[in-house]
């Protein structure tokens, strides 16, 4: 369980394909604090850490066939940056909102406007996998928990203040951009009762 603040930016050192999956290598700064066999989310990938380098300050993390079709890893380059989030402690406030680290599917940027100092990023999606956003409603992408401000049947909107620019990935985005979205999952069982 995550709640959508992010972290730390990680950076990717090395990526290694095995038969169908592959080894993410990142360098962070949360190194020193992972265990073996902790959840981290990687742009709102929940993954688990598999091996330490502490000399380094790096970890390695696995994903497998169906989290690269499902999800933007497969895009992934050396030195690209990566929003970090490690699991959520039992008693901790929730600052975001209620995230499960799976990635309902993959958006596309689609304009990108500065606004006083702020900027609104819009995102357009395959509504045919019946996800839903909705006005004021949480939505997370690559792993950062933010508001709807602007809902379509297959795009949104949201604000993006200065320090969440400054601390995510959002700083790297560009018209065409593709990022991973997970829809409110109390809005995903809403849908499902309504037939949706």
């Amino acid at each position: 369980m995550f709640t959508g603040i992010i972290e730390e930016l990680g950076v990717i050192t090395h990526l290694e394909k095995e038969k169908e999956n592959l080894h993410i290598t990142i360098q962070s700064t949360l190194t020193p604090e992972l265990k073996i066999d902790q959840s981290v989310a990687h742009n709102g990938v929940c993954l688990t850490v598999v091996e330490r380098n502490l000399e380094k300050n790096t970890y390695v993390v696995t994903a497998i066939q169906e989290t690269l079709e499902k999800t933007n890893l497969n895009t992934w380059r050396i030195n690209d940056r990566v929003n970090l989030e490690r699991a959520m402690k039992l008693g901790d406030r929730l600052d975001g909102h209620i995230v499960q680290g799976h990635v309902d599917q993959v958006g596309t940027c689609t304009a990108i406007k500065e606004s006083h100092g702020s900027w609104y990023f819009t995102f357009e999606y395959d509504s045919s996998l019946h996800n839903i956003t909705i006005e004021k409603g949480s939505i997370t992408v690559n792993g950062t928990s933010l508001t709807v401000v602007n809902s379509e049947r297959n795009a949104f909107s949201v604000a993006i203040i200065p320090y969440t620019y400054e601390h995510t990935t959002f700083q790297y985005f560009n018209v065409g951009s593709v990022v991973n979205l997970e829809f409110d999952v109390i809005g995903k069982y809403v849908a499902r009762l309504q037939g949706l």
